[in-house]
């Protein structure tokens, strides 16, 4: 029997064969551009080279076997549909090829427009256009320009230069002035720059320069800046992109042709409406690279009504068909429209909740995808203060509102400067005439950024939005000079390093820093704006959600709390109990006197007195916590850090003594304290005699906090209240430790506790790795675990977090050895892994063992979804999180298939 030849890998698709749910093949762009050639709306004829081939060709150096002879017969097969030949000298047809991953990118990776124009072609392209020779020559400086740059890494302001030269010597600012010759003469130019930076002619073999510009794509995969956006936005870096290889369409033929973007809705505050930009006798690039300002979209109905019309009935099928905000590219070219992509568009947090509130009441949607379509870094965007306004602050101009928030701070107009001052603690704002993809870390760094041109789609607002930055767009009465680190408007000369506030949804503009008030959002959850009498959408929508994801989530969350204060808002947060109290916040301030006292005692009378004056204090602190927290469970950590964080530094106390001991003062009381510190003294006390182990060290430590809960919650029942404590011993790494402690805490429990009713449960913090491996015994000693971590965290990694982070964190980052901090987002892998033993073999040993977590991962959206996966029972977390880490708790309950929220 013959051998079979293997069958050839696929990695060319046309339009016709795809469809929106190949993402992962066509990338996102091309998988929309099949989906809308296949319900039969205008598109350009082309096809997808997929990201496999993208991956083959990033891991070997070159492309694939058989790539090459699958894009030769796509493009025959385009030719023949198109009747053209690529780069024919008398009928050309020309290409586009773009970049497409999975997640949209936007201005990270490649694109060249006209690709197939030459010395010849660029005639035959002049008589395809009746003649038109101003955009023949105009189409192909553009591809000079943009394969030089893109392929060639011909420096792009070189390019720009000579643009500006010509326009100098025409006595204009605007493109559109130059005529055929003097377009003719910029190709010249443009020529001279690429052949002195490449040591070559530009090529006139439209094949190659097809090829070269394909391999650019795959290329820019790995481009600085992609990589730092991918970061950013913590997209897989072993995705690759897909190209797309796009029939030309012209929007640069003359006023009865331009370009567009649109979005379905705002995508700025979710109202529904005609939102986006057009720009007439331009190309796609023209408007998100913000070079001229554009028109609103609404005004293309005065300039082609035929177009707009079918523009609204296109989009108005989209939204429907994708069921969500559309965000559309199109060109018209001579009075004909064509569609050039769409996807589900990015949005500032604002408008997530509002569409998805819309298109639940617009029965588009159920409201466990509502539920889907939002997440907690999105809320946590919407608790941000804004502006305080009045008399005194006039704005100096009005852009476009293009990326909500409020943000004040130092003006810079570099990436580099805005990077320097923000690593100095700065705030800042970055001022640029438009940002381009190199900008983009310069844009992370800031607080906000400011543009002179562009609008809502240009690159600086689709990045701000899509990273939550405040951004303020097209502000044309900015005069900036970016050589002369200044800007003019009006009469006002701002300086780099002076002050401006930024409104993202005003767009106004005002000089100094400007106060801020609270969130409409925070003053939802603080009780004081009603949802079901307010005329605001996002209050209304927030609600709703919210209110889905209390009933659908199964995980609890509670609040990490040590006032009153704290308790009471936490409560109005949504918080359902307090999972971290940290009693040694409570040993702070006028009581750091009588803790001196403690660890000075010289004998078992002295340390007595010292814990009988405590005493009183702390269970005055407790009946404050249990009042507020009425009916709740609150777990109380006994003393955990070493008792020498609470006196002053050696160096510092050893300097003090020095001096008073030269100038003849009594330093008695000093020295003693200092030979205290220095008994005490640990090269590394978070390692050291803390916790659990301090407890045990210092006779009748623990054993007055246990009394201290155990009679502020009798007292708080006495009272008429439910007081629901549960003891935590930190640090606990064998059993026999929690053992201890808990034969001493139960019988001070008892003989306080009597007939009251009151019940303790307690447990311990799972924060030692030892404690996570031998979980099963110690889960016989404890009711409880609540994972510790931050600590678990540092000791699983041996990092010190308040060293590392600053140390050499952001080098790790940049190696991409971490795509976040394992402090930030829990390492599910390593210390997760500990926690799934714990967990696991705990609820082995005690059937009924309740489960929390109490590190800040608790209010860290994508670790709550693996503490959800693992089964524990609650999360705990800082006030502000409460209601972050509900939602992400809603979402963890219905999220088990579906789209990438991202």
């Amino acid at each position: 029997m013959a051998a079979h030849d293997p069958v050839e890998q696929k990695y060319v698709y046309d339009f016709a064969e795809g469809n929106k749910d190949l993402k992962d093949l066509l990338g996102g762009k091309g998988a929309n551009l099949a989906e809308m050639t296949n319900l039969g709306l205008p598109v350009p004829p082309g096809f997808t080279i997929t990201t496999e081939a993208c991956k083959a060709y990033l891991t070997t150096g070159r492309e694939p076997d058989g790539l090459a002879a699958q894009i030769e017969a796509h493009l025959e097969s385009l030719e023949r549909e198109m009747g053209r030949r690529l780069g024919d000298p008398d009928d050309p047809l020309l290409v586009s090829v773009r970049s497409g991953a999975k997640f949209s990118m936007p201005g990270m990776m490649e694109t060249v427009l006209n690709v197939g124009l030459n010395d010849r072609s660029v005639i035959g392209l002049s008589n395809q256009a009746g003649g038109n020779d101003r955009f023949a020559w105009d189409s192909y400086r553009r591809l000079i320009q943009m394969f030089g740059k893109t392929v060639c890494e011909v420096p792009g302001e070189e390019f720009e230069h000579a643009l500006d030269e010509i326009k100098s010597a025409k006595g204009t600012h605007n493109d559109l002035d130059l005529d055929a010759d003097d377009l003719r003469g910029l190709v010249d130019a443009y020529k001279k720059i690429f052949a002195k930076h490449t040591g070559r002619e530009f090529p006139q073999e439209p094949r190659e320069q097809l090829d070269l510009a394909i391999r650019a794509v795959f290329d820019s995969w790995n481009a600085e800046r992609a990589i730092l956006y991918r970061r950013q936005e913590r997209i897989p870096a072993d995705l690759g992109t897909a190209v797309n290889v796009v029939t030309m369409v012209f929007g640069n033929l003359g006023p009865d042709s331009g370009t567009g973007v649109a979005f379905t809705r705002d995508p700025g505050s979710g109202a529904q409406g005609i939102y986006g930009d057009y720009l007439a006798n331009a190309q796609g690039e023209d408007v998100v690279a913000g070079i001229r300002n554009t028109v609103p979209l609404q005004e293309l109905e005065q300039l082609d009504k035929t177009s707009y019309d079918q523009l609204l009935g296109i989009m108005a099928r989209l939204e429907e068909h994708y069921k969500d905000l559309c965000d559309i590219e199109f060109t018209i070219e001579r009075g004909k429209l064509w569609m050039l992509q769409t996807r589900v568009g990015k949005r500032t947090a604002a408008a997530a909740f509002v569409i998805a509130g819309q298109l639940v009441d617009e029965g588009l949607i159920d409201l466990d995808e509502a539920l889907h379509r939002v997440n907690g870094a999105q809320l946590a965007q919407l608790m941000f203060p804004r502006f305080q306004l009045d008399h005194e602050f006039e704005a100096v101009a009005k852009g476009i509102g293009a990326s909500p928030g409020a943000a004040s701070g130092k003006v810079v107009f570099t990436s580099a400067r805005a990077v320097e001052l923000a690593a100095e603690g700065e705030s800042v704002i970055l001022v640029r005439r438009e940002t381009n993809p190199d900008d983009l870390n310069g844009m992370i760094a800031a607080q906000g950024i400011l543009t002179s041109r562009g609008g809502k789609t240009s690159h600086a607002a689709v990045v701000a939005r899509g990273m939550g930055k405040t951004c303020v767009s097209g502000a044309d009465e900015l005069d900036v000079n970016v050589p002369a680190k200044r800007f003019t408007v009006g009469d006002h000369v701002v300086n780099e390093g002076d002050v401006v506030s930024i409104d993202g949804t005003t767009g106004k503009v005002y000089l100094g820093e400007v106060p801020v008030m609270p969130s409409e959002v925070v003053q939802y959850f603080e009780g004081e704006l009603d949802p079901e009498n307010t005329d605001d959408a996002l209050v209304r929508s927030v609600h709703r959600i919210m209110t889905h994801a209390d009933a659908a989530r199964r995980l609890r969350v509670r609040t990490n709390a040590d006032t009153g204060a704290d308790a009471a808002r936490a409560r109005r947060f949504g918080a359902e109990g307090i999972g971290l109290c940290r009693t040694e916040h409570m040993f702070l301030g006028d009581r750091r006197e009588l803790v001196e006292r403690l660890i000075l005692a010289s004998g078992d009378k002295e340390r007595e007195d010292a814990l009988a004056a405590l005493l009183p204090l702390q269970r005055a602190d407790f009946i404050e916590i249990f009042r507020e927290m009425d009916g709740l469970p609150v777990t109380v950590r006994l003393i955990d850090p070493p008792l020498h964080e609470f006196l002053p530094p050696l160096e510092q106390l050893a300097v003090n003594v020095a001096v008073a001991q030269e100038r003849g003062e009594d330093v008695a009381k000093e020295e003693a304290l200092l030979a205290a510190v220095r008994r005490m003294h640990e090269e590394n006390p978070m390692l050291g005699l803390r916790g659990v182990r301090l407890g045990l060290v210092i006779p009748g430590l623990f054993a007055m906090q246990v009394r201290a809960i155990a009679e502020a919650a009798v007292a708080v029942v006495r009272d008429g209240g439910t007081a629901c404590p549960e003891i935590m011993v930190p640090l606990v790494g064998a059993v026999q430790e929690l053992e201890t402690v808990r034969t001493e805490a139960e019988r001070i429990i008892a003989e306080v506790v009597g007939d009251s009713g009151v019940e303790v449960l307690i447990g311990t913090m799972i924060e030692v790795p030892r404690a996570a491996l031998t979980a099963g015994q110690i889960a016989e000693a404890a009711e409880f675990f609540s994972f510790g971590t931050n600590d678990l965290t540092q000791m699983g990694w041996g990092f010190s977090r308040d060293d590392v982070e600053g140390a050499f964190f952001w080098r790790y980052l940049e190696l991409g050895i971490f795509g976040i901090s394992p402090f930030e987002s829990i390492d599910t892998d390593g210390v997760g892994r500990l926690v799934r033993i714990a967990a696991e073999e705990g609820r082995a040993a005690r059937p009924g063992l309740k489960l929390g977590v109490c590190g800040e991962h608790g209010g860290d959206p994508d670790s709550v979804h693996f503490f959800h996966e693992v089964g524990l029972d609650y999360v705990s977390c800082s006030p502000f999180r409460v209601p972050v880490a509900r939602l992400e708790a809603g979402r963890a309950a219905i999220t088990t298939t579906g789209s990438d929220s991202r």
